[in-house]
């Protein structure tokens, strides 16, 4: 995970303001946390969804933000219970911690609804599952790459003695070295354009597609609309990169609201895009959206056929 904030004083905040960030924070992680497991189960119990290449990213995207979303909000619960941790348990944190794959899936997905639009003679012999893992296995190792780097360098760089103190755990106070600054900002640049020149690629070829067609195809009008989706998710992305200079422009003109701009951020960047992937998939794909519902509608039963059994059970022990 990228910075929140810049390398400066982290000021304590009341325990009423502390109690209700927190609670908020839990909520929202357990109610992502509920649809992000009913959407796994729910891949994993229909074959037509575990042999379909979307599928496949769109299911790898869900469990990469609900696994980032539960390490998050547990280092954003553990901050404001110990304040400082392990430094080498940080370096942990820090290094499983990163978005940037989600950018690089979200490429992934719109080149298959390209190539399901523009090629669909050649979709079954482009588009494979072998394929799609193996894309996945490529994209988890360039996901892997800068934070790897940036503790080989911290190792080199800082004494021993470093990872045997406490400190706040933060990408920028951790990983202190300026090389990996400008090595970060090179790659992430690199990486993003990409991730919107594919973006931006995809979405004029399935206009001009769906231009060319005779008739409106409620597919090409699909396809055309995930692709903008898909473009205001990286926007949202994009945030946790622009996001550290300016929280600290704004806390350098507003200090004595340092705390709330940086809960602001941390639910613009970290928490709402999270949202976006059961929005565009478990709510717009009419398929997918035919069987969670199904697997949500029997879980609420089953619910509700065990309450009235537990109180019947508790009534005869009376």
């Amino acid at each position: 995970m990228d910075s929140v904030g810049g390398p400066v004083a982290i000021p304590k905040d009341s325990f009423s303001n502390a109690l209700t960030k927190n609670i908020v924070a839990m909520l929202v992680w357990l109610a992502l946390s509920i649809i992000n497991s009913s959407m796994v189960h729910t891949f994993l119990r229909h074959s037509l969804f575990y042999e379909n290449p979307r599928y496949i990213m769109f299911i790898c995207m869900v469990i990469n933000d609900a696994l980032q979303l539960t390490l998050i909000t547990a280092l954003y619960v553990v901050s404001y219970i110990f304040r400082k941790i392990h430094t080498s348990v940080c370096c942990l944190l820090v290094t499983v911690l990163t978005t940037r794959s989600t950018p690089l899936i979200l490429a992934g997905m719109a080149m298959e609804r390209y190539i399901s639009i523009c090629f669909p003679l050649h979709y079954s012999q482009m588009c494979t599952v072998p394929r799609t893992l193996l894309l996945i296995g490529i994209i988890l190792i360039l996901t892997a790459t800068p934070p790897i780097s940036d503790l080989l360098i911290t190792i080199v760089k800082e004494p021993p003695s470093f990872f045997r103190t406490t400190i706040f755990c933060d990408h920028s106070l951790l990983f202190r070295d300026r090389s990996i600054y400008y090595k970060n900002c090179v790659f992430d640049g690199t990486y993003l354009v990409f991730v919107a020149l594919t973006l931006l690629y995809t979405y004029c070829k399935i206009m001009l597609t769906a231009r060319a067609a005779s008739t409106g195809l409620a597919s090409v009008k699909r396809a055309r609309n995930t692709v903008v989706l898909h473009g205001v998710q990286l926007l949202l992305c994009m945030l946790a990169f622009v996001v550290p200079s300016l929280q600290a422009a704004l806390i350098s003109l507003f200090p004595r609201l340092s705390l709330e701009i940086r809960y602001i951020f941390f639910l613009l960047v970290y928490i709402i895009p999270r949202f976006l992937s059961p929005v565009i998939y478990g709510f717009r794909d009419e398929q997918f959206r035919k069987y969670w519902t199904r697997y949500l509608s029997c879980r609420s039963r089953s619910i509700l056929r065990v309450r009235p059994a537990l109180l019947k059970v508790n009534l005869q022990v009376k």
